[in-house]
């Protein structure tokens, strides 16, 4: 079977990672995703030379971050400064179904590629704009990037301890969720011009997806009042619920939530049965109230095995809910991440075999496309041209004379 969304063509004029991440889900999906870029500079994400303090070149022009954000798809350069290229994207929007970009509205329309003119070519376009702070407000041109979103969203005063200065660890993961909202409502689109048969605007932005990313804790403060972001172990009133160190210095979760389903068997566990009368923890009522207590009393027993013997024993009770802490290499060689695909490897033309992560769901009837790596500066343009758009080799060497390709 083919993939699900084979035979849709996506435009993606994006840069750095929230629209380029979009596409890459989209090209998992599928989709023929042709990447433009500015002629001669590219997108600026391929002169990244360190990333978050890392030297990130992987030899013959490649790099990490542009690498990471662009694979599964074809690439082309085009000089949208040129009036010439007009006709080139013209010709490319014509016999496309998504075009998706994540510049500012006023260059967009500057360049000739705002949504009104680009319908007037397709009136069954869908036009995705992934923004900062959205598309309506007095921040709507304003230019951001994942940390600033992060501030002014809550997520860094959420991550940070109380009295600590801001801390926000190095995963990027506004511009992750940014993206994955931008590709959701992309085939949200796609499904109502299947059933209406009419293209539309799309608009995300990077501050909508922080604020959905963290709806739990947000709705918590519209309709109770309360702040669920700062929580301290030592105080946990559930302490089934909650962290402990091991003999081998990494830490246990638990998650059992409803305290009173396991009491019994987590004192079996645990091999502290004269816990389970002990008056101070017969209830989460009580237990709550005599937390402390409990937590010193965990922190110990914890603290006799390592998190390999603890995982072996609580194996043994399958409706407990608990993992180790684990670090990203932890993760990485987990067997569980590897079996179901969520880590995956593929050829790559510079690096040999690359393993990267893989989509996070699994379709029987339609599965996800073989990846691919990102493209070299251009290395699809004549292809594309000739392919889509229907210029002739002649014609082709005329645009690059011109400095339009």
């Amino acid at each position: 079977m083919s993939a699900p969304l084979e035979g849709i063509r996506v435009l993606d004029w994006t840069v750095y990672q929230q629209g380029p991440i979009s596409t890459v889900m989209l090209g998992d999906l599928g989709a023929e995703v042709i990447k433009i870029e500015e002629r001669g500079a590219g997108d600026l994400s391929r002169q990244v030379s360190g990333w978050m303090g890392l030297h990130t070149e992987l030899g013959e022009g490649r790099n990490f971050y542009f690498e990471n954000n662009n694979y599964n798809k074809k690439g082309i350069t085009i000089d949208l400064k040129n009036d010439e290229a007009r006709e080139v994207v013209r010709r490319l929007v014509e016999h496309s179904d998504v075009f998706v970009l994540n510049i500012r509205q006023q260059v967009a329309q500057k360049l000739g590629v705002d949504y009104e003119t680009l319908r007037s070519y397709n009136p069954r376009l869908i036009y995705a704009q992934a923004t900062g702070y959205g598309p309506e407000g007095e921040d709507t041109n304003r230019p951001t990037i994942d940390p600033m979103v992060a501030a002014r969203s809550g997520i860094i005063s959420s991550f940070t301890p109380a009295g600590m200065p801001p801390h926000y660890p190095n995963l990027a993961i506004v511009d992750q969720i940014g993206a994955t909202i931008l590709s959701y409502s992309i085939l949200a689109a796609l499904v109502a011009r299947e059933r209406h048969g009419m293209g539309q605007r799309v608009d995300t932005s990077l501050l909508g997806s922080a604020l959905w990313l963290q709806a739990m804790h947000v709705n918590t403060h519209l309709l109770l009042d309360k702040d669920l972001s700062r929580s301290n172990r030592e105080r946990a009133t559930n302490p089934l619920y909650s962290y402990y160190k091991c003999a081998d210095g990494q830490w246990m979760s638990l998650g059992l939530l409803d305290s009173d389903r396991y009491w019994s068997r987590f004192c079996q566990a645990m091999n502290m049965t004269e816990l389970e009368h002990d008056p101070r923890f017969l209830s989460a009522k009580s237990r709550a109230k005599n937390h402390e207590e409990l937590i010193e009393i965990l922190d110990t027993a914890f603290s006799r095995k390592t998190t390999g013997e603890w995982t072996e024993v609580l194996k043994g009770y399958p409706e407990f809910m608990f993992d180790p802490v684990n670090t990203v290499p932890d993760v990485i060689r987990d067997p569980q991440a590897r079996v179901n695909n969520y880590i995956r490897e593929f050829p790559h033309p510079s690096l040999g075999t690359v393993a990267m992560v893989g989509a996070p769901f699994r379709l029987e009837k339609t599965p996800t496309a073989t990846p691919f790596a990102a493209p070299t500066l251009g290395q699809h343009t004549d292809e594309v041209l000739q392919n889509i758009c229907g210029y002739t080799s002649t014609e082709i060497v005329g645009l690059r004379k011109a400095g339009v390709v």
